[in-house]
């Protein structure tokens, strides 16, 4: 048990010692994230063309494509080209999965519950002008759980997917944000 000097106008020590390390750690540097430093100059436009899609679940490379578009189109100062043409820096991707694994079973039953979902996908960030890759990760992943509708049994992602858009939404604007920060730190 720790005793404390109860004298009035005295702080305890292991208090002015959490105090003192509290002001250390905040002026050491760091930043948040998402408030990194910026493109070059010259970069105006982007080029997002549409993802390619190797996994197994269909239509992901559009709802992907459409959330990356809207993620960097709202960091206010470039426009988003819907190809490659025209475009200062252009972002691609290929989704290469798309694995689905039960993460908790219905208590009393071998049936899932909830499931994670795995995305994995190489992308590229590439300055026109300097023909310059300013950004890559060839396996990005991204992960995300979601619960089966009571009574529901889907064993295959896709028709799941296909019943709740709203996780493969959330899935895609996750992932969006994960590049654009990628992107945007990078510099």
């Amino acid at each position: 048990m720790w005793e404390f000097d109860r004298a009035p106008g005295r702080l305890p020590l292991a208090v002015l010692g959490l105090v003192t390390a509290a002001v250390l750690v905040s002026s050491c540097g760091y930043t948040l994230a998402g408030r990194g430093g910026s493109l070059p100059e010259h970069i105006k436009i982007i080029g997002i063309p549409q993802f390619t899609n190797r996994s197994t679940l269909p239509d992901i490379d559009r709802v992907v494509t459409d959330k990356v578009r809207d993620e960097f189109g709202s960091r206010g100062k470039y426009r988003v080209n819907l190809e490659a043409d025209g475009a200062d820096a252009v972002l691609t991707g290929t989704i290469t999965g798309a694995v689905s694994t039960p993460t908790s079973l219905v208590t009393g039953s071998r049936q899932a519950s909830s499931y994670s979902m795995v995305v994995t996908l190489s992308v590229e960030f590439k300055d026109v002008k300097s023909n310059k890759v300013l950004w890559s990760n060839p396996a990005m992943q991204v992960r995300e759980e979601y619960d089966l509708p009571t009574g529901a049994s889907v064993s295959d992602p896709s028709a799941f997917f296909r019943q709740d858009t709203n996780a493969l939404e959330r899935l895609a604007r996750n992932l969006a944000r994960s590049i654009a920060t990628a992107v945007f730190e990078a510099m």
